[in-house]
């Protein structure tokens, strides 16, 4: 029994550590950013002095687990914002690796989709690595503390990236009601589910 129990913790902190390995873990500061969006603007979070806290997806053009979540960011943006936790969308890849993920590209798309939140480019690819991104799609809700944004969940959307309608576990939304309640995430790591990072690396 005692042995059994100990293998089941040993198995949580090696999955939770394989998860936050080499980027930000729960209860750390993000460093801001300074990238350049879609209508050629440059974005860091500094320009929201209002925001409460972020949501943070690193997504792409090209990735279909990414395509399949569009309009649930879209709707996240347009339910939080106006609670004071936008939606920032970085896309991570590099366009010589993946084409489709070009800066062009990411104009093009934004346009077709109306996208009602910042689509910025992690030129360099400086930024994912920061936050220990390792998928797309892959979110961080940040949470404002006095001028520090703390992390506080770190994972998937929800878990049904191919039907919306039959995911009953919606985890980013859990994550933000929660902070705007006062409270702490219910669940504050999960496994991003998406397509690889693509890297020269």
């Amino acid at each position: 029994m005692i042995k059994s129990m100990f293998a089941s913790f040993f198995l949580l902190v090696l999955t939770v550590t394989t998860l936050t390995a080499g980027g930000y873990d729960i209860g750390d500061k993000a460093t801001d950013f300074r990238l350049r969006n879609v209508d050629g603007t440059m974005v860091s979070m500094k320009d929201f002095p209002d925001a409460k806290g972020f949501i943070i997806i690193f997504t792409c053009n090209h990735c279909p687990y990414s395509v399949a979540y569009e309009d649930r960011k879209i709707a996240l943006d347009k339910k939080y914002k106006p609670l004071g936790y936008p939606v920032i969308a970085i896309n991570p890849n590099d366009p010589e690796v993946q084409p489709k993920d070009s800066f062009d590209e990411m104009v093009l798309r934004a346009k077709e989709k109306s996208f009602p939140f910042p689509y910025v480019i992690d030129e360099g690819q400086i930024i994912y690595p920061q936050y220990g991104a390792t998928r797309t799609p892959h979110v961080f809700v940040l949470q404002r503390q006095g001028g520090d944004f703390i992390v506080r969940y770190i994972g998937a959307i929800d878990n049904n990236h191919g039907d919306a309608d039959a995911a009953d576990e919606r985890y980013v939304e859990m994550a933000v009601d929660a902070l705007i309640a006062g409270g702490k995430p219910p669940v504050e790591i999960t496994k991003a589910i998406g397509c690889t990072i693509k890297t020269k690396k």
